[in-house]
């Protein structure tokens, strides 16, 4: 929550600006490149940190024996974290600037943690890559990247962080852009951005500093605050998966005899009362009656909304079936080729069944073939019969029952799914549904 002297500071943008809703954004990059201290720092100039956090930290930070606070300290809580200095798990941290909201995900730098960034990255919007000035672009830099953008982030910025300890040279900033944009083009990035920071100092992080006087672009909370939210960028169709069927048992109350209603999340798009729609796998028609929030009736719902839907025929829909826009069909499969990260200890075995969960429905799924696994540091691809943890690779799945799906560009939320391990029900991988 933020505190009385945040809601009353002044607005980055300035005191008009209006809201832009909610921004997922996900840092990474290398170890050590200031990805925990540069979150310190947007909280801490931002006016996000409560007192008694702050004052936590200041302890922390004298035991330690430095002389300045350690920013990093707010993002990294685990004590092997802090013990060794390191993100090891996905760090998540929420803040407001009076006219957006945020949720910020701090992915460790660690090649063995990569499932945790992929994780972190499902649903981030803006990525921020830290490159640390002195060392230019490494290869967990590349690494981060791939998966930026393997798993759908539309916008990704590249943050030189730590140009204090090179004198604020021009020239350095420079030539890393110059290196990753060599490297950018094998990936297709679309919204790709270079800023120069000091996440130390707090240069060009909230407020300008004095010492970037040649970098005449936008500050990073000026970035942030700008971005376009999740799902406004483009018209998308409507997807509820039901999540449960509300039948409610009161007798003494006439008006709920026959109340039906089918309660999810609007993955994407959006619905209103008398749109006709379609319901999967029967593929049945109906149109909407009415749709409620909160117990109360709203005209239409848009995408992220837990709402009720009430059909004006009586169908038969239950958990795992979804509803859609009869002239927005999705495809309706059995067999998958996806991109799948392998998440857990236990190697894939192609000769096992496992549990596909995709939106609401869980169906069984077997590997057809695995086309290959990529090596994310060259992009080369390898052939494989089985898959370790924190594996990437190209796969068939032949599933027992028929799933609704899109491709994962243009849906994020129809075109993912994990893999579930059905002797301990573990998640034991992330995929993504290509197009």
């Amino acid at each position: 929550m933020p505190t009385i002297e945040t809601m009353n500071a002044p607005h980055p943008l300035g005191p008009d600006a209006a809201d832009h809703g909610l921004l997922r954004f996900l840092t990474c990059g290398s170890v050590d490149d200031g990805k925990s201290t540069l979150i310190g720092r947007l909280l801490f100039d931002s006016k996000t940190i409560l007192a008694d956090t702050l004052n936590a930290i200041e302890k922390t930070s004298a035991k330690r024996g430095m002389t300045a606070v350690d920013l990093s300290l707010l993002t990294d809580g685990l004590q092997a974290e802090r013990e060794q200095g390191i993100t090891i798990d996905v760090a998540y941290r929420y803040f407001t600037t009076g006219t957006r909201k945020y949720i910020i995900a701090d992915a460790p730098g660690h090649e063995q943690y990569t499932r945790n960034m992929v994780t972190a990255a499902s649903t981030a919007n803006l990525a921020i890559i830290l490159v640390d000035a002195r060392k230019g672009v490494q290869t967990q830099t590349r690494r981060h990247s791939y998966l930026a953008s393997l798993v759908g982030i539309p916008h990704l910025l590249v943050a030189v962080n730590k140009m204090d300890l090179v004198d604020y040279d021009q020239a350095v900033f420079e030539k890393i852009k110059a290196d990753y944009l060599a490297f950018a083009e094998k990936l297709g990035i679309k919204d790709l951005r270079f800023i120069p920071l000091s996440a130390l100092n707090g240069d060009m992080v909230v407020d300008r500093g004095e010492r970037l006087g040649w970098y005449n672009g936008p500050t990073l909370m000026n970035i942030l605050e700008t971005t376009p939210a999740a799902h406004t960028e483009k018209a998308e169709d409507f997807r509820f998966p039901v999540q449960f069927v509300c039948r409610p048992q009161d007798s003494a109350n006439p008006a709920l005899h026959d109340y039906r209603g089918f309660m999810g999340r609007v993955e994407s798009g959006e619905i209103a009362v008398g749109d006709a729609v379609t319901v999967l796998p029967s593929g049945l028609t109906s149109t909407v009656k009415a749709i409620e929030i909160g117990g109360e009736q709203i005209a239409c719902a848009i995408h992220e909304q837990s709402v009720s839907i009430l059909l004006a025929d009586e169908i038969d829909i239950s958990r795992g079936d979804m509803i859609i826009k009869t002239a927005e069909q999705p495809l309706t499969t059995k067999q998958v080729d996806a991109t799948v990260c392998w998440l857990s200890e236990t190697p894939m075995s192609p000769a096992r069944t496992y549990l596909l969960r995709h939106t609401s429905r869980e169906v069984k799924a077997k590997i057809a073939k695995i086309d290959y696994r990529l090596d994310v540091n060259t992009l080369e691809q390898e052939s494989t019969a089985t898959l370790a943890m924190n594996d990437i690779a190209q796969l068939t799945l032949k599933l027992a029952q028929p799933i609704f799906a899109d491709a994962y560009d243009k849906n994020r939320s129809t075109g993912a799914f994990i893999i579930i391990d059905e002797s301990t029900n573990n998640t034991v991988g992330a995929g993504m549904i290509d197009g």
